[in-house]
């Protein structure tokens, strides 16, 4: 039986819609080893975690117990979404220049020390540190007002917009061991937040940050011109592509006809209809549940059936064609020169 779980939290609406959707559709196809369920965990123990095919993960980023259970999970073969060893790995800082180097406009950022010094540290652990720190030269790249933000943070926890460096430093102060970015401010005229599957499966969907929460995804919103929604598919696609999520969100804030990628680090990214609309729900339900029977039809018990981003794989793969071409290259060993030896003629006297 190939069984399709979800991991959740306090989320309501999306896990049981998309437990029933993929049963449905289980059902329709006529599949006979298949289900779909909630996850259930009573024990965890090391390499044996097998139960379930694929795993929809959307709580574990805050409780890393669960994160134990699916590298676990992952170890023995399960497909989870998303991976839950580059998500561990994974910050907004780094991808702003993973950003870079796939071609996808970012604003200017840097990245701040903390307000106060991390546990079981002094002075003496800082001393690669110049002092005074160069504020100056983030100020005037950068610019005021600015975002300040958690460099590996999510779900608009702890951002601050900043007027100028006081504002900021009174700011900073109540970040305490937060290691923060300070970021270029994009004044857009349009925003957009995308969901997207399979790494290429793109829904753009328009947005207005500055609402209350249950207020942002605009359902009536003006028409956009078509090249800039074609761009902006093209930079979701390419971002997902390097990055491997398999089920992401990618925010962008448009700028004189620029789309700048501003929030695309969301692996369990809000899927509530009371938020989201009801269309955009139903988009995101049924192609989750589109995903997740067609990675366990994919599913080859006992393999490693994560997704891994090109930023991952391009490393890899040089090095193993290098490597394979060496193992199968055929050295023919050179054959010893034949010594020609003249027979001496025999001598007719006795």
């Amino acid at each position: 039986m190939k069984k399709i779980g979800i991991l959740f939290g306090q989320e309501s609406t999306f896990p049981q819609a998309f437990i029933d959707r993929v049963n449905q559709k289980i059902e329709k196809e006529g599949i006979k080893d298949m289900m779909a369920e909630a996850v259930f965990i009573d024990t965890v123990e090391q390499a044996k975690s097998d139960e379930y095919a694929v795993i929809i993960d959307r709580i574990s980023q805050d409780v890393p117990f669960y994160r134990a259970y699916l590298k676990n999970a992952a170890i023995t073969g399960t497909a989870v979404i998303n991976n839950p060893f580059w998500w561990s790995a994974d910050e907004k800082f780094f991808n702003n220049a993973l950003a870079e180097k796939v071609g996808v406009p970012v604003p200017k950022t840097f990245i701040l020390p903390s307000s106060q010094r991390p546990p079981d540290t002094d002075e003496n652990s800082f001393r690669n540190m110049k002092y005074p720190f160069n504020w100056d030269k983030m100020f005037d790249t950068v610019g005021f007002p600015a975002y300040m933000k958690p460099h590996d943070g999510g779900g608009w926890k702890s951002v601050y917009r900043v007027e100028n460096p006081e504002d900021l430093w009174e700011k900073h102060g109540e970040t305490e061991h937060l290691v923060m970015m300070l970021q270029e401010e994009i004044d857009f005229k349009e925003y957009f937040r995308c969901y997207v599957l399979g790494t290429d499966n793109v829904h753009i969907m328009q947005y207005e940050p500055r609402n209350p929460h249950h207020l942002r995804y605009v359902l009536d919103g003006d028409p956009v011109d078509q090249k800039i929604l074609d761009t902006v598919h093209e930079y979701c696609i390419r971002l997902n592509k390097a990055l491997g999520y398999d089920f992401n969100t990618v925010e962008f804030a448009v700028k004189d006809g620029i789309p700048y990628a501003i929030d695309f680090c969301n692996p369990a990214p809000d899927a509530d209809i009371n938020s989201v609309g009801a269309d955009n729900f139903e988009w995101i339900v049924e192609n989750a549940a589109n995903m997740a029977i067609a990675k366990a039809k994919q599913y080859k018990k006992g393999q490693m059936n994560l997704t891994w981003g090109s930023f991952v794989t391009d490393q890899i793969a040089p090095k193993a064609e290098v490597a394979k071409k060496v193992a199968v290259k055929k050295v023919t060993p050179k054959k010893a020169p034949v010594k020609k030896v003249v027979a001496k003629k025999k001598s007719s006297k006795k």
